[in-house]
C-alpha cells in the first residue's frame, strides 16, 4: 500500500485532467444533445414540407400571415432544391472588400448607425454590415480601446450578408450581398443615425433591405421587403449568412482555451458547435434543416447571431469561401409571390457581448453560447447564485468571494471528514517512517504493516480523497462560470485590480496564493518519500507562475478557497482532533 500523499497526488493529477478535458471540449466542435446529425452534403436539400407561417414574414396581399396559417408556398419550392450560397458567393471574397462585385463601379460611401451600445458601418455594396464597435466595451487589444466584432481588416474579416437566391434555373442572380444598393430616403420622422434603408433590383425582384437599430441596445432589425416586377409568378428564397475568418479574437490566453466558431440551435438538435477545422474538411455536423433555431459565430465573451421569429423550414448551412474564410447562415424559402406582389420578412441580428438575461429574452437556447460544457448542469445554478449575490453587493469580486465561501460551507461535511482523515495521517506519520525504514527493501512487508497500522488506528487510506473527489466537479464547474462570463470583463474589486477578467496587473494574487499553499502543505502530513516531498513543494511555484497568466477573477476564487480551506483545516486538526 503507498502512502496517503501519493494518493492525493493522484488525485491532483485528476483534476488537472479534468480541467484539461474541459479545456479541450470547449475547443472542439461537440454537439451538446448527441442527436444524429443531418446531411454534410454540400447542396442544401429540399424542404421536405413547407413550415407555418410566423410574425416574421408578411404576405403578398397585404397584413401578415397568420400564426398556424399555412402559406401559399409553391409546389416548385418543394420540387426543386434551394439554391446554395455558392452561387452568390465571388470567385474571391476579396472582391467584395474593394466594392468590386458583381455590377459594381465604385464602392459608394457608407453609411454609420449608432446609439448608445452599438456602432455599425453599412456598406451599400451588397447592403453588408461590415464593422460593428461595442461602445460599451472597453478593450486595451483593440486600436481605439474598443471591441470591434465585425471588421473589414483583411486579417479580421467578419461581416453580416443577406440576399436572395431563386428558385428558378436558367435567369441571372437575384439582389444579394455582392450587388449594388441604392440608398433610399427615409420618411419623416425616422431617425438617419439609427436606421437605412437601400434597394437593388435585378432578375425580376426588387429587393428593399431596411437595417434599424432601437435608442440602445446590441439587437439590429433587419427587414427585407421583396416586390416581384416581372410577368411570372416568383419563388425566392432569403439567406442570412454571417462570414468571418477562424482566427481568434486578440487578446486570447495561450492558458486557457475558448471555443470561436459557428453554431447551430434547434429543438431536434439543441446547442451544436461547428469547428471551423471541421468546415475545412467538409466533415461538420449539425441539423441542416428545421422550422425553428437560429444560427450564430460565437467567440470568447462575445456573439453574433441571425435570429427569426416565425416557422417557416430553413437550411442551416456552414462553408469555406476563401482561403481562412467561412459562412454559417440559414436559407428560408418565401411563400410565392405574384407579378406585381410583394413579401416582406424580417430578423433580428445580435452583434454584442454573451449577457445571458438578454440572450434569454431574445430566442430560445441563445443564452447556451455561454458555453459551461459538460457540467452546464451544474454551472447554471452557480451562475444564478452569483448574480443574486452581486445584486446584493454591487461588486463581482465580493460576489465570488461570498459564493467561494458558501461552497465551502455547504461542503465543510465532506471538508472535514477529509481533514479529520488528514489529521489521523499526520498523527501516525512518524509511525510510518520507522516502517518505510524498517522494510525498506521489503515492499510487501512494508505494505502490509502499513495495513495493519491503519487497521489498528481506524484510518481510511481513502478517507480524505473521496469528499474531494466529490466537489471537484462543482468547482471545475464555477471555474467555467468565472472563465466565460462576460459580466467580469472590466468588472473592479478592489484597489488595484481593475477588471476581474485581466491578469492582476503586479501578480500580488498569484504570489498570495502561492503561499496559501505552501501554508496548506504544512497543514497536511509530510511525505515519507523525500521525491514526492521535493514534487509537492514545487506545486505552489509552478501554479503561481501559471496563475500569473490567468483572469485575476479566476486567481482570486482560488486564494479565496484555499484561505478558507486554511481555516477549517486548522480548525478540526487543532480543535476537533487535539482534545481526543
Amino acid at each position: 500500500m503507498d502512502t496517503r500523499r501519493t494518493i492525493l497526488l493522484m488525485v491532483f493529477m485528476v483534476s488537472l485532467f479534468l480541467l484539461w478535458d474541459a479545456w479541450m471540449r470547449q475547443g472542439a466542435s461537440t454537439d451538446v444533445s448527441r442527436q444524429k446529425p443531418g446531411s454534410s452534403s454540400g447542396l442544401l436539400e429540399s424542404p421536405s414540407a413547407t413550415g407555418a407561417g410566423g410574425a416574421g414574414v408578411t404576405g403578398a396581399s397585404g397584413g401578415a400571415v397568420s400564426p398556424g396559417a399555412s402559406p401559399a408556398v409553391p409546389s416548385g419550392v418543394n420540387a426543386l432544391p434551394v439554391p446554395t450560397i455558392s452561387a452568390v458567393t465571388p470567385p474571391a471574397a476579396a472582391t467584395i472588400a474593394t466594392g468590386q462585385g458583381q455590377g459594381a463601379a465604385a464602392s459608394a460611401p457608407r453609411i454609420v448607425l449608432q446609439n448608445k451600445n452599438l456602432l455599425l458601418e453599412v456598406d451599400p455594396q451588397g447592403g453588408r454590415i461590415v464593422r460593428a464597435v461595442l461602445l460599451t466595451q472597453e478593450s486595451v487589444n483593440y486600436p481605439d480601446g474598443l471591441v470591434q466584432l465585425f471588421s473589414d481588416q483583411p486579417a479580421k474579416r467578419y461581416e453580416a450578408q443577406t440576399g436572395l437566391v431563386s428558385a428558378s434555373q436558367g435567369q441571372s442572380l437575384p439582389p444579394n450581398h455582392t450587388m449594388p444598393f441604392t440608398l433610399l430616403p427615409l420618411k419623416e420622422g425616422q431617425d438617419p443615425e439609427r436606421m437605412v434603408v437601400l434597394v437593388a433590383e435585378s432578375a425580376g425582384l426588387k429587393l428593399t433591405k431596411t437595417i434599424a437599430i432601437e435608442p440602445e441596445g446590441h439587437q439590429v432589425r433587419v427587414a427585407h421587403t421583396i416586390l416581384n416586377t416581372g410577368a411570372d409568378t416568383a419563388s425566392p428564397s432569403l439567406y442570412l449568412q454571417l462570414m468571418r475568418n477562424s482566427e481568434p479574437p486578440p487578446g486570447e490566453s495561450a492558458f486557457y482555451m475558448t471555443f470561436t466558431g459557428p453554431a447551430v440551435y434547434t429543438e431536434q438538435g439543441k446547442f451544436q458547435k461547428i469547428d471551423f477545422s471541421d468546415i475545412e474538411k467538409g466533415k461538420q455536423n449539425y441539423v441542416k434543416q428545421a422550422s425553428d433555431g437560429w444560427v450564430g459565430i460565437v467567440q470568447h465573451y462575445f456573439v453574433s447571431a441571425w435570429l427569426v421569429n416565425n416557422q417557416l423550414v430553413r437550411e442551416f448551412f456552414t462553408r469555406r469561401v476563401d482561403t481562412n474564410l467561412y459562412t454559417a447562415g440559414m436559407i428560408q424559402p418565401l411563400p410565392a409571390i405574384a407579378p406585381g406582389a410583394q413579401q416582406s420578412h424580417e430578423a433580428i441580428l445580435y452583434v454584442g457581448p454573451q449577457e445571458q438575461r438578454v440572450l434569454e429574452a431574445l430566442a430560445p437556447g441563445l443564452d447556451l453560447v455561454v458555453d459551461y460544457g459538460w457540467l452546464t448542469v451544474l454551472a447554471k445554478p452557480i451562475y444564478w447564485f452569483l448574480e443574486q449575490l452581486y445584486g446584493m453587493v454591487n461588486n463581482w469580486g465580493w460576489a465570488i468571494v461570498l459564493l467561494t465561501i458558501l461552497i465551502k460551507l455547504v461542503f465543510y461535511p465532506l471538508s472535514a471528514a477529509s481533514y479529520r482523515s488528514m489529521a489521523k495521517m499526520k498523527a501516525v506519520s512518524p509511525r510510518l517512517m520507522q516502517i518505510r525504514e524498517r522494510y525498506v527493501n521489503d515492499k510487501a512487508k512494508m505494505n502490509q504493516a502499513m495495513m495493519e497500522l491503519y487497521r489498528n488506528e481506524k484510518i481510511n487510506p481513502l478517507g480524505g480523497c473521496l469528499p474531494v473527489l466529490i466537489q471537484i466537479p462543482v468547482f471545475i464547474a464555477l471555474y467555467w462560470v468565472l472563465l466565460a462570463s462576460v459580466e467580469m470583463r472590466n468588472a473592479p474589486w478592489v484597489l488595484w485590480i481593475e477588471d476581474l477578467s485581466s491578469p492582476d496587473p503586479f501578480y500580488i494574487l498569484p504570489v498570495v496564493m502561492a503561499i496559501t499553499m505552501f501554508v496548506q502543505m504544512k497543514l497536511n502530513p509530510p511525505p515519507p518519500d523525500p521525491i514526492q516531498a521535493k514534487v509537492m513543494m514545487l506545486m505552489p511555484i509552478i501554479f503561481s507562475v501559471f496563475f500569473f497568466f490567468f483572469p485575476a477573477g479566476l486567481v482570486l476564487y482560488w486564494l479565496i478557497n484555499n484561505l478558507v480551506s486554511i481555516a477549517q483545516q486548522w480548525y478540526i486538526m487543532r480543535k476537533v482532533i487535539a482534545p481526543q
